[in-house]
């Protein structure tokens, strides 16, 4: 365990950072104005899973938004873990009840987090969230802690009702 807490805090303000860099990215999948934005954060979502550790990751095209999809095999006798998240976001929408532009990510105290946290658009649904777990995968590879198999289905399309995940799920089975 003290392996674990150790790797936390010696890259606890790489963490911060990467996130902080993934909520800049306005991925608002209701607007096609921000289908660009779409893609790099699909392409962040990617090189941060090789990152951490899987071993095999893949963008997945859909009709709409795409998926990424990676994995972990550490031993295929052991049980699988599956992690879902998304990466898109809504809209920042009515702006002028922002009280900081909503991906230009700010950490501010509050009284309910005296420490500290990230406000921006996706901070808690789904960017930080999934990224958590990413960051969960990495600390465990890198601390030679993962008893499971893992794998990630994150989606760009949650916001809006995710339209196409149910027709990849169902023609990638073998996944």
């Amino acid at each position: 365990m003290e392996t674990l807490k150790s790797y936390v805090q010696e890259h606890k303000n790489r963490f911060i950072n990467e996130l902080i860099e993934l909520l800049k990215i306005p991925s608002v999948s209701a607007d096609t104005a921000y289908h660009q934005h779409i893609i790099t954060t699909a392409n962040a979502v990617k090189a941060s899973l090789e990152k951490a550790g899987c071993d095999f990751v893949e963008i997945c095209e859909t009709p709409g938004n795409p998926i990424v999809y990676g994995e972990k095999i550490i031993n295929k006798d052991l049980p699988t873990v599956l992690v879902y998240g998304h990466y898109d976001v809504q809209p920042a929408d009515p702006i002028e009840l922002w009280t900081s532009p909503p991906f230009e990510p700010v950490i501010k105290k509050t009284e309910i987090h005296p420490d500290g946290a990230i406000f921006a658009r996706g901070s808690c649904d789904d960017k930080g969230q999934m990224y958590m777990h990413v960051k969960a995968l990495e600390i465990m590879s890198k601390t030679n802690s993962l008893t499971t198999n893992i794998k990630f289905l994150i989606e760009g399309e949650e916001e809006i009702g995710s339209p196409n995940l149910g027709a990849f799920v169902a023609a990638n089975k073998d996944l």
